[in-house]
């Protein structure tokens, strides 16, 4: 258990470190370099809108990677994810810029950042379910807690890049080829990636499907006909997630620097710090899971995420480093509450035999409803006015009572212990 939950940590720490280095990309630099005839506000919001591309097309990732995974095995979708938004993200590094292609360049930045999303769309399902269907019933949430903390190394593998990057090169020097490098360095870590990922077995639980002839010939049309209601369930439930996430990580990036005149160094420190705590804690929430429920500790962390919106608004608006810390320390500790803990709970939702498109379409959909749309509508509610922006609070705290509503209506999936009765039970 110790490789595999390590090989899937590793994959996708390197997945979303090339899917993280784009969104800090477009916070910081993408804007002006791609969309030089837009206002800075209008460039920053175009950067935004290739970024979200990326999530839009996570679900189709996961319904192409989820036919493999539920059809050939958990483990090809591993290499075939990988290689795909390796290649893609060196790719963006390479691309010139409008100055040189014109309006070639952010088409070639769009398609780009769309094959990005395919090849994400598919690594989260695979590393997840090869964790899972390996992992004891009683430490299933702990030990699939795991790729649940790849997100948070590939984000500060990202950050931190970026943070030498503008903290060493001036600012005409990170303009020109600094902020590309990062996105060159994914070609080698990807390569990393693939080799750790060889000597990888497939999940006991396929190996059954398997040698039994029982898997899914379509497992897209078996999740639409037999668990539509779920897959939207899972997607509403986990939007808030996405949505409190990319508020830190992107958004709350570009408000700073722009709009309170706080240094892009100092902007990165306070959300790297903060998401260094949430993946450190990621196993103890897990852990927490295994002992009182899934579904409890999902609701509580939308209760949380819904509590503190308002706060956190307020203390990113004072510009102080101690104060923007805090506010995204209590949003990342709510956001990793629910996620530590979906890794175990979406697969558990669904039969073995669709169960890699099922979860992994209702996490990707997510992703469009929370995390594509909220830099976007964050951005534009943010414009205007010296206070602050108090809509963006609302939006966030309106996410997570929707998200929280959808939590309510899931079944617990905790297994039964010899002294408590069986839980509630999802119909097949």
């Amino acid at each position: 258990m110790g490789r595999i939950a390590a090989a899937s940590l590793v994959g996708t720490a390197i997945e979303f470190f090339d899917f993280f280095v784009y969104g800090t990309a477009a916070a910081l630099v993408l804007g002006p370099l791609f969309f030089p005839t837009f206002s800075p506000a209008a460039g920053t919001l175009a950067a935004f809108g290739t970024f979200a591309v990326g999530f839009v097309s996570r679900p189709l990732g996961s319904i192409v990677f989820g036919h493999v995974g539920d059809r050939y095995g958990r483990r090809p979708v591993l290499f075939a994810s990988l290689l795909l938004t390796g290649c893609a993200t060196v790719a963006v590094g390479c691309v010139p810029t409008y100055e040189t292609l014109g309006i070639a360049a952010p088409v070639l930045l769009l398609v780009l950042r769309f094959l990005q999303g395919l090849g994400l769309g598919g690594e989260w399902g695979g590393a997840v379910l090869l964790t899972a269907e390996h992992a004891p019933e009683r430490r299933r949430a702990l030990w699939a807690s795991f790729p649940q903390i790849g997100p948070a190394v590939g984000f500060l593998l990202a950050n931190g890049v970026m943070l030498a990057l503008t903290a060493g090169l001036s600012d005409a020097e990170f303009r020109s080829w600094g902020w590309r490098v990062p996105f060159w360095a994914a070609g080698l870590l990807a390569a990393a990636g693939l080799a750790l990922r060889s000597s990888l077995a497939e999940t006991p639980q396929f190996e059954r499907l398997a040698a039994e002839g029982r898997q899914a010939n379509a497992p897209l049309a078996e999740v639409v006909r037999g668990h539509w209601r779920l897959v939207l369930l899972t997607a509403g439930a986990l939007a808030v997630g996405y949505a409190v996430f990319y508020t830190v990580s992107t958004w709350a990036l570009a408000y700073g620097t722009e709009r309170l005149g706080v240094s892009s160094p100092v902007m990165l420190s306070c959300v790297m710090a903060a998401v260094a705590i949430k993946g450190a804690l990621t196993p103890f929430a897990a852990m927490l899971a295994d002992r009182f429920g899934r579904r409890t500790l999902c609701l509580a962390g939308c209760a949380a995420s819904a509590l503190w919106m308002f706060p956190m608004v307020g203390l990113l608006h004072t510009a102080r480093p101690l104060l923007m810390f805090l506010g995204f320390l209590g949003s990342m500790l709510a956001f990793i509450t629910m996620f530590a803990v979906v890794a175990a709970y979406l697969p558990e939702l669904y039969e073995p035999r669709v169960r890699c498109t099922g979860a992994a379409v209702g996490y990707n959909l997510a992703g469009v409803l929370g995390g594509a749309v909220t830099p976007i509508v964050a951005t534009a509610v943010s414009e205007g006015g010296s206070g602050p922006p108090w809509g963006v609070a609302a939006y966030l705290t309106v996410v997570a009572l929707v998200s929280l509503g959808c939590f309510a209506l899931l079944p617990e999936t905790l297994p039964a212990r010899a002294d408590k009765p069986e839980p509630e039970r999802v119909p097949a």
